[in-house]
């Protein structure tokens, strides 16, 4: 059942993660700079946000398989974390340490897709506290699979929802930091469904596991 839904819900989950309060607002800032230097940079730092976040797939995935052995500890320390997950993003709860700027990333001198692409990159590190809990739980479901591939295209689903927001607010004129702080309001709704999907999630996993 799940995994015929996962990718939907790894979709939702960035689109979700990229509504945050503590990203949404300064995305305009950290493109400002970028689309000045050309018009495919922001694509350029879009690509290597991917590449961040699906090789935290590869990796986690990884670790996954090489503790196939230990899945029966494996899939309790999955429960928990869902759960904990799930109550963090219902409650708003912040269990990682959230950087609330970010526009002084815009200011990157280095030039072109080279430039943008590692920005992107380095956003892919700078942003994980904002994005922990929802990630958080994306990366758990794909240790617990242990296979590499589904773990890269599941993170890689994940930055699509990621990254097509950013690209809209890229290359259009009206969306201004003002604006999207508004907009971001509605990013605490989203997650709080996020949160009991998520916590659902987990206490389905104890069901099966364990009943």
């Amino acid at each position: 059942m799940f995994s015929d839904f996962f990718p939907i819900a790894a979709f939702f989950a960035g689109v979700v993660s990229v509504l945050s309060p503590c990203i949404l607002p300064v995305i305009p800032a950290v493109f400002a700079y970028s689309t000045e230097k050309g018009k495919f940079r922001p694509l350029a730092i879009v690509l290597g946000l991917s590449l961040s976040f699906t090789c935290m797939g590869i990796i986690t995935s990884i670790l996954g398989a090489t503790f196939t052995a230990y899945l029966g500890y494996l899939n309790i320390f999955a429960e928990i974390l869902l759960i904990t997950m799930g109550v963090a993003l219902i409650f708003d709860l912040n269990i990682f340490n959230v950087f609330g700027n970010f526009s002084s990333l815009a200011n990157s001198k280095r030039e072109g897709l080279l430039g943008g692409l590692l920005l992107g990159l380095s956003l892919g590190i700078v942003w994980l506290p904002c994005v922990g809990s929802v990630l958080g739980s994306i990366l758990t479901m794909v240790a617990v699979s242990g296979k590499i591939v589904y773990g890269a295209l599941m993170l890689f689903i994940y930055s699509l929802g990621f990254s097509v927001p950013m690209l809209l607010v890229a290359y259009s004129a009206s969306f201004s930091s003002s604006r999207l702080k508004k907009v971001s309001k509605y990013g605490f709704p989203l997650k709080k469904v996020a949160g009991l999907v998520i916590m659902g999630v987990g206490f389905y996993m104890v069901y099966r596991n364990h009943f």
